[in-house]
């Protein structure tokens, strides 16, 4: 093999060396860049501990400092009326007791360290397995959106710290609970929070909570009984057993589960706590205090515990000033009227209202009524804010004619045929309360008398999505909607309500009704809570909305909640129970479930709501009028609420116009309307009419109408007079005196030649004038009747003529004949013209001449004349 290498090989061996070249090159390159990264990376985690160290050191150290005489009680959250007037504290001293922890059953505690700390006697005041998991979730769902509060930091936090979600506050929590781990032991710390926590109805620690659910001591305390009370203060008012036993009872569940994977009971034991229901715990305490004006503060505390970033247990035990808009003289007034017999006649004792009562220009909810008996203690259930019952017909300005206003800009005029009809699967009839249609009818009147057919055509013309839309812009809860929901099928509170018409008399501004203005905390700082205002309809829409319902209150279905001197507009409202109901508790026909009064001045907005809980308790009986209760109530309440106020009439704004119509066109009046006939309806600007009817006009009669004969031209001149413009004129004739008219011409003059009549006939002309604009009008008919002579009378008077000249002649032929004779008897020298000569006549002037000269001969017979 030669020594000297190819050049193919020379050229592959300079390859492979480059090759080595390059890749040693580029792995040393790597391990310095690796080793820069470390040490950078090294540098910036050295100095960001150094700067959170120093950061932690600084947040640490503005901590609070451990107060032992805060240690004993929560600090109470104190409510302030609309001046800022106290109102109330709960009645902290009442209704709060204090157990000492060997007072506590194992099972109190047990479900209490399960569902809140379960290694509370391990961990040093912090639980640094919870951090890393509240860790993870808040990297995934955002800080804040779970936490790792041990009961000794929930004892720190609600005694001593801000409710803002921070990392400050967090880390603070933390050292003050290593701090207060160092000082008491688990036990007392435990004392603490089971003393200072809060159970809803302004129930405090354990004792009080036992005894006000249950009527129990401690140690009288059931598995399921601490389980229920162990769930409560993570949301207190939503886990309230009296006010939602549903929600209670999943709750109550859940700590049973943790009882059950700690080891603290039994399956047996879980499996038989949990088949109990909440209703069979509950034994509510019979002695419990009365408390002010509690069915304003249950909303006040459903509002403050949505506040965002504040744990709901914090907010009772954490010393906050609730500034509210409670008028405590509403409010008193509200509850008279709710709970004495001598102002509403009420039935009985189960009937059911609620009320609310708001500013409708700012949703600031001024009462509630939230229940017919005295309020023993704290009610568990609100009849204005918590249920969500069927409105009925109060839903029609919502759902149907708002949107169709707002979408369609229909008038209040607009008609819709009142008819029998059905729902779009063409088998489920629409029916009217009366069982009767009424035909074509104004959306004011159908809205006026509440009819059902014309809501159900209105909410199908708008589209239910639309309809839905704007029911949810005015806060209501439309998840789903249907053709039965124009009629009232879906379910509100007398809250909700509220602050829907409100937008109506706010020129369709909605405020959320809102109880609590701001919440302030004991370091100062303060949350403002009121809601911004929202736009969410035309002010034509709302305006018009506003008219029609104030003729609901004047003529309508709304007549008993008429207040003299006060501009109000509302609209009633009822339910039916369905068959099945009916027939399982004998529910006569005249019955409904619920009955509604919603309502607005341009001052107030008050929503209404009257039934029975159960058809068991009763149903509201239409025969002896209980159905206007809920009228009556409204009544009452804003009669009181607006002495002393000043109420303006709604509005008109500049997109709505006024327009006198006629009533069954629709179009404007002529002067020929009668008044009766001219109605006044609102339009938005540039939808109104501008067509005049004719519908009453009358046309003006034919006048000096003339019928001559003109002999020469053998015609009839047909002469008339009109006193308008813009008609037209039929001639017609009939002959003989009896038959038909025949049409000749249509004219636009005032005059016709009628050509060529018939000698001795007689003609009768009829005349009538027609609206060049409309058939339809014309005035009445004017005739003239004409003789043409006859043809034989010009033929006689020739004949009598001829006759008197043949008379002439023979005559003439008479006298000639005498003269003959005269002359015969003459002598043969006599002449008869003084001789008989030729020469002698032929030299005399004719007579013909002389009688042309001679005056006399004028005298001479008429024949001979005629004759000539």
């Amino acid at each position: 093999m030669s020594d000297k290498m190819s050049r193919k090989e020379r050229r592959k061996a300079r390859t492979n060396k480059s090759t080595k070249t390059k890749t040693t090159s580029k792995s040393k390159s790597r391990k310095g860049l690796f080793k820069k990264i470390l040490t950078a990376t090294a540098v910036m985690m050295l100095v960001m501990f150094v700067v959170g160290t120093i950061a932690v050191v600084a947040i640490v150290s503005n901590a609070p400092e451990l107060d032992e005489d805060k240690l004993t009680l929560a600090l109470i959250p104190e409510i302030y009326d609309m001046n800022d007037e106290l109102v109330t504290t709960l009645n902290a001293a009442e209704n709060r007791r204090m157990a000492n922890i060997e007072d506590v059953p194992d099972v109190l505690i047990d479900a209490v360290i399960s569902v809140e700390d379960a290694r509370f006697y391990d961990h040093f005041g912090v639980d640094l397995r919870r951090v890393g998991g509240a860790i993870r979730a808040n990297i995934t769902g955002g800080f804040g959106s779970e936490g790792a509060s041990t009961i000794t930091q929930q004892v720190v936090r609600n005694l001593f710290l801000e409710f803002d979600k921070t990392m400050a506050r967090k880390l603070q929590e933390q050292y003050l609970a290593i701090k207060l781990e160092q000082k008491y032991t688990k036990d007392q710390i435990l004392e603490m929070y089971l003393n200072a926590i809060y159970f809803s109805d302004s129930r405090y620690g354990v004792v009080e909570a036992a005894n006000y659910y249950f009527s129990k001591d401690l140690d009288e305390l059931t598995i399921e009984d601490a389980a229920l009370l162990a769930g409560i203060p993570q949301r207190p008012n939503a886990h309230n057993p009296l006010n939602n036993p549903e929600a209670a009872e999943s709750r109550r569940n859940t700590v049973i589960q943790r009882m059950l994977s700690n080891d603290k009971i039994t399956e047996e034991e879980a499996e038989a706590a949990m088949a109990i229901s909440v209703e069979d715990q509950l034994n509510p305490s019979e002695d419990r205090e009365t408390n002010p004006y509690q069915s304003y503060i249950n909303q006040v505390y459903r509002e403050v515990d949505d506040i965002e970033g504040i744990e709901a247990s914090d907010i009772y035990t954490g010393g906050l000033k609730i500034y509210t808009n409670l008028d405590t003289d509403l409010q008193t007034h509200v509850e008279h009227v709710m709970q004495s017999e001598d102002v509403i006649n009420f039935p009985d004792e189960m009937l059911q209202a609620g009320i609310t009562l708001m500013e409708t220009q700012t949703g600031e909810v001024r009462a509630i009524g939230g229940m017919r008996e005295p309020a023993e203690g704290v009610r568990s259930w609100n009849w204005a804010t918590d249920p969500r019952r069927q409105a009925g017909s109060s839903i029609k300005p919502i759902l149907d004619y708002g949107p169709a206003i707002n979408e369609l800009q229909w008038s209040t005029y607009h008609q819709i045929v009142d008819e029998e009809y059905y729902y779009a699967d063409g088998e489920t009839p629409v029916r009217n309360f009366s069982r009767t249609f009424r035909g074509s009818v104004s959306m004011r009147e159908a809205l006026k008398d509440s009819l059902n057919v014309p809501a159900v055509k209105a909410i199908q013309e708008v589209g239910l999505e639309n309809a839905q839309d704007f029911g949810q812009s005015l806060g209501l809860p439309i998840d789903e909607i249907y053709e039965s929901s124009a009629l009232g099928t879906n379910q509100v509170s007398s809250y909700q309500m509220t602050g829907a018409y409100a937008a109506f008399g706010n020129d369709g501004e909605y405020n959320e009704p809102f109880t609590v203005r701001k919440v302030e905390f004991p370091d100062g700082r303060v949350i403002d809570l009121t809601p911004e205002s929202e736009q969410v309809m035309e002010d034509y829409t709302a305006f018009m909305i506003s008219d029609m319902l104030k003729d609901v209150v004047e003529s309508g279905t709304g007549t008993a909640a008429q207040i003299s001197g006060l501009p109000i507009a509302g609209k009633t409202g009822s339910t039916n129970f369905d068959d099945e109901e009916r027939a399982r508790h004998n529910i006569p026909s005249s019955a409904i479930k619920d009955a509604w009064f919603v309502g607005y001045t341009t001052e107030l907005t008050a929503g209404v709501w009257t039934g029975y809980d159960t058809p068991a308790d009763g149903q509201i009986i239409m025969d002896n009028n209980e159905h206007q209760l809920s009228r009556d109530i409204f009544r009452e309440v804003m009669s009181y609420a607006h002495e002393g106020r000043e109420t303006s009439d709604f509005a008109q704004p500049d997109s709505v116009v006024e327009v006198a119509i006629e009533r069954s066109t629709g179009q404007l009046p002529s002067g020929s309307t009668p008044d009766s006939e001219i109605i006044t309806e609102y339009f938005v600007r540039g939808t109104e009419p501008t067509s005049v009817s004719q519908e009453f006009e009358e046309a003006q009669g034919i006048g000096n109408l003339s019928a001559t004969y003109d002999e020469e031209a053998h015609a009839i001149h047909i002469d008339w007079s009109y006193p308008e413009d813009d008609y037209s004129f039929k001639v017609e004739v009939q002959t003989g005196g009896s038959g038909d008219y025949s049409l000749v011409d249509i004219t636009n003059d005032t005059k016709y030649t009628f050509s060529n009549p018939e000698y001795g006939e007689t003609y009768s002309i009829r005349v009538t004038a027609i609206a060049d604009n409309n058939d339809d009008l014309s005035s009445d008919p004017a005739t003239v009747s004409i003789t043409i002579p006859k043809e034989e009378e010009e033929e006689e008077e020739i004949d009598e003529d001829n006759e008197l000249n043949d008379n002439n002649e023979n005559e003439n032929e008479q006298n000639e004949n005498e003269d003959n004779e005269s002359n015969n008897g003459l002598d043969e020298n006599e002449s008869p013209n003084n001789g008989n000569n030729e020469n002698e006549g032929t030299n005399e002037e004719p007579n013909e001449n002389q009688t042309e000269d001679e005056p006399e001969q004028e005298n001479a017979p008429a024949s001979t004349e005629s004759n000539g």
